[in-house]
């Protein structure tokens, strides 16, 4: 083990926990390493992947992390490969050939890879010596970010005979160590955790009134002149108007968010990493897989949505162990937005019941095939909490995925269909002039028609596809496959669609309850009157930091006590009909029924669900009118006129 970290690794020493974590891998047990961020857990992967027999399965939710550490790997003369969205049929084809023949020591996959049929079948014919979770609190349910297909991770080690697993996060609570622990069946003894508290990070909270923001975040920035630094907001428009606002007071600074192309923020992200752009002001978006050691400055201009999200984003700053300073501006002003990204995510009960009717109307069949996308829109119920519905209905052993397959190939020609048809003969050249002349032509993209190949010329579509990557391939179509089919199977019908819906929404009401305490909990954590760096420790279960650390602004003498937001009219003296009556109609006119309080409350809440897509809520007067006031009492308020 020792010779392997320095001869492959080329480092002198362990760092604190990973001897540990490594000697119960090597042993032959499952192991937790629950280390701050940038204090290498990878590590702990890595040198048991070199000195296991057979292959490590890596399971990150990340891309840019992957690319990361394959880099590093690659570098350190370890065969490794990964299979990811990006890349074509070919090259995964030969990462899992490499995979067979023992060539590779680690493979790396999204979760959501788990779910494909051919991808399931070959990790059958592999021996795995280990699975590594990367991000492991997304298993929990109490966890900060938890994610659905995550909760499957436990089935899928028994599926493929997996002897062991290893955990990896930053930001479990006790709570949360407790729950990943029990589902992977980990000794108490094989949880490795190094302690939260960073010596070298100051904590600053300053109370901030919401229209003195600007003014202050300027004034902080222009004190630190071109420190690499971080702005976090929680809006994409945020992040633009703020960046401009630096701007304009002389600070050279770059927003960043989910909605920018693809190639921007990949730019964005190179400056700034090359130390070429010194401020990045962004949404959560931003970070992930940032391995940059000298963040001088991490700012949050608006409240992070948990202690964890702050925890973690605070962890990316001073990872070369200098001192870095952590700012939050506080106030109360934003605390209504935050909790309606919550009460956006919790499907209505109708929502439910119509995704639970559908599975019931494939009885007969025995198999349940849909588009993710239609199911959101006719069930009215946001993508992500969609997954989580069908997980808990996987978990209740009521379905079990297939597989999943592009419904829809559309090609464009590079080259003209007759010079295509000229580079084949004999039944190679029927089959291609077979797809041509069955695939309808528009201006410029053909659409493939499946079902007239295979009825005029019994063509699989199998062979098809094929038939399609390889002509991209070669340059002489530019293919495009959209519109995801999952293929689910149903074990169980003879249930009762009602108490299962409401079953379900009570699970999602549970868990609202808890992300929204969450928030609150945060709140308490920066208005406290005790040591920062203490307390963040502590709600990590972490008890061995100094009760003063010295370094933070409570003990400099300053506790926060947090602005109370600009108090707001009383919903009693706001027309209901006046702001509602619009979106009424119109729902009326599309859908046929009132809406029901909750969906009236989104709408002045401004939370958008697909619905909303389809009848342009957001261009109907009264949407986002009531944003700032709690979710709670807009939807008291809607129900008393809707029944009245």
């Amino acid at each position: 083990m020792h010779n392997t970290l320095e001869q492959v690794f080329g480092y002198p020493q362990f760092r604190p926990g990973q001897e540990k974590t490594v000697s119960a891998v090597l042993a032959g047990r499952s192991a937790a390493a629950i280390f701050p961020t940038g204090s290498g857990k990878s590590l702990c992967y890595q040198l048991s992947a070199v000195l296991l027999p057979h292959l490590t399965l890596v399971v990150s939710p990340l891309l840019a992390l992957m690319q990361d550490q394959l880099a590093f790997l690659q570098r350190h003369g370890i065969a490794a490969g990964s299979i990811d969205s990006a890349q074509s049929r070919d090259d995964a084809s030969d990462v899992m050939a490499r995979a067979r023949s023992g060539e590779l020591k680690i493979l790396m996959i999204s979760v959501e890879r788990l779910k494909n049929e051919r991808f399931r079948n070959f990790l059958q014919q592999v021996p795995i010596s280990l699975l590594v979770v990367d991000e492991a609190h997304c298993i929990s349910e109490w966890g900060h970010n938890f994610r659905p297909d995550y909760l499957k991770l436990p089935d899928y080690q028994h599926q493929f005979n997996i002897p062991q697993v290893l955990l990896l996060t930053a930001t479990a609570t006790p709570k949360v160590i407790v729950d990943m622990q029990t589902k992977f069946a980990i000794a108490p003894d094989d949880v490795v955790t190094t302690g939260f508290y960073r010596p070298n990070l100051n904590l600053w909270v300053e109370p901030v009134r919401g229209p003195d923001k600007r003014r202050r975040l300027v004034e902080w920035m222009s004190e630190r002149p071109d420190q690499p630094s971080i702005v976090y907001v929680t809006l994409q428009k945020t992040a633009e108007h703020i960046a401009e606002h630096l701007q304009r007071h002389g600070i050279q600074a770059e927003a960043y968010h989910a909605g920018l192309p693809h190639d921007q923020r990949d730019g964005i992200q190179k400056r700034f990493m090359g130390g070429q752009s010194n401020c990045i002001v962004a949404t959560i978006a931003f970070g992930m897989g940032i391995d940059k050691s000298d963040i001088r400055n991490v700012v949050h201009f608006d409240l992070p949505k948990s202690i964890e999200n702050y925890s973690q984003e605070i962890g990316r700053a001073g990872r070369d162990g200098q001192p870095s300073d952590c700012l939050v501006l506080a106030n109360r002003d934003s605390l209504n937005v935050l909790e309606n990204f919550v009460y956006g995510d919790t499907p209505e009960l109708d929502g439910i019941r119509h995704v639970v009717d559908e599975l019931q109307a494939c009885a007969p069949q025995g198999e349940w095939e849909f588009l993710l996308g239609p199911l959101a829109y006719n069930s009215n119920i946001r993508q992500l909490p969609l997954k989580t519905l069908l997980v808990q209905l996987e978990l209740r052993g009521i379905i079990a995925p297939r597989y999943a397959y592009y419904a829809e190939y559309r090609f464009k020609y590079l080259e003209e269909p007759e010079a295509l048809l000229a580079r084949f003969e004999g039944e190679r050249k029927d089959f291609v002039a077979a797809i041509i002349q069955t695939s309808k032509r528009a201006r410029s993209w053909a659409t493939v028609n499946f079902d007239a190949l295979y009825e005029q010329h019994q063509a699989e579509r199998n062979r098809v596809v094929k038939a399609l990557d390889y002509f991209q391939e070669k340059g002489w179509v530019e293919l495009e496959s959209k519109l995801m089919t999952e293929v689910y199977t149903l074990l169980k019908t003879d249930f009762d669609p009602q108490t299962l819906s409401a079953e379900l929404h009570a699970g999602f009401t549970r868990h609202e309850q808890t992300e929204i305490a969450r928030i609150h909990a945060m709140l308490d954590l920066f208005a406290t009157d005790r040591c920062l760096g203490f307390r963040l420790a502590e709600y990590f279960g972490d008890s061995n930091a100094p009760q003063q650390c010295g370094h933070c602004s409570v003990c400099h003498g300053q506790v926060a006590r947090l602005p109370a937001p600009p108090a707001l009219p009383a919903l009693v003296d706001k027309h209901f009909e006046a702001l509602c009556d619009g979106f009424i109609h119109r729902h009326e006119q599309h859908t046929g029924s009132v809406p029901s309080a909750e969906r009236v409350t989104r709408f002045l809440c401004g939370i958008s669900v697909p619905l909303f897509t389809k009848l342009k809520a957001r261009a109907i007067p009264g949407f986002a009118v009531l944003e700032d006031y709690p979710y709670a009492e807009v939807r008291e308020w809607a129900e008393q006129h809707l029944a009245g």
